[in-house]
């Protein structure tokens, strides 16, 4: 029932998204704060999808590939907002968005993917073709435009957008350890956490209410609450 959540298991999000999925390319979004389990949720999710149809039929486009340049945010005095919304190429995602709706199914699309382990994007870090379904996570895709970032232009270009949602101590707890993984120290990872991610945990937030669906995970388990 709307406005209930349900525990529902992978499979019935797998079938709900091939169920929607038509001709051409089936762009679906997956929003939430940092830390909620997007990546986690959008391979399991792939994967899935890939072993009911059998066959390599969705693949992930992570917004997080249009991180502005180190150099670029250092040179801005914006190194250590990092992961804000008016730190990543937006006209840039937005585009490559546009390409993967726009290019017949065979015709290869490059996409940046991200390594945290050289903290930076990489270029054509997968590449689609034939793939009709495409995942894209991020924490800013149902964001209306935020200063001069015209981030509104990303929710018109996905078919179903859906918000994936985690208790406020589980987000803390994964950021801290994520920040101490990629180098920080306990301190300078913990000053990262309160100064900018979960301010940017509270921003996102605020666009819930425009999902198509909205998940709350818990030890690996969702619920769902359809609008």
């Amino acid at each position: 029932m709307a406005g209930e959540f349900v525990e529902r298991p992978l499979s019935w999000l797998v079938r709900r998204v091939l169920e929607r999925a038509g001709d051409g390319r089936y762009l679906l979004g997956i929003a939430g704060p940092p830390g909620a389990g997007k990546s986690t949720l959008s391979v399991a999710l792939r994967d899935a999808i890939n072993a009911e149809v059998g066959g390599a039929v969705a693949e992930i486009a992570p917004m997080d590939g249009y991180h502005l340049a180190n150099d670029v945010l250092r040179a801005t005095g914006s190194l250590t907002r990092k992961g804000e919304p008016d730190t990543f190429d937006v006209d840039g995602y937005v585009a490559g968005l546009r390409r993967l709706r726009s290019t017949p199914l065979g015709q290869p699309v490059a996409w940046p993917t991200f390594d945290r382990t050289i903290d930076a994007p990489v270029s054509g870090g997968v590449v689609f073709d034939c793939q009709p379904l495409v995942i894209t996570e991020g924490n800013y895709l149902l964001l209306d435009d935020f200063e001069t970032r015209q981030w509104s232009a990303v929710r018109a270009l996905l078919d179903e957008c859906w918000y994936l949602d985690a208790a406020r101590p589980v987000i803390q707890d994964r950021l801290l350890r994520r920040h101490i993984r990629g180098g920080r120290t306990p301190a300078a990872a913990e000053e990262k956490v309160r100064d900018s991610d979960l301010r940017n945990a509270e921003l996102v937030a605020t666009t819930s209410a425009r999902a198509d669906v909205v998940l709350r995970e818990r030890a690996g388990r969702y619920t769902v609450r359809e609008r």
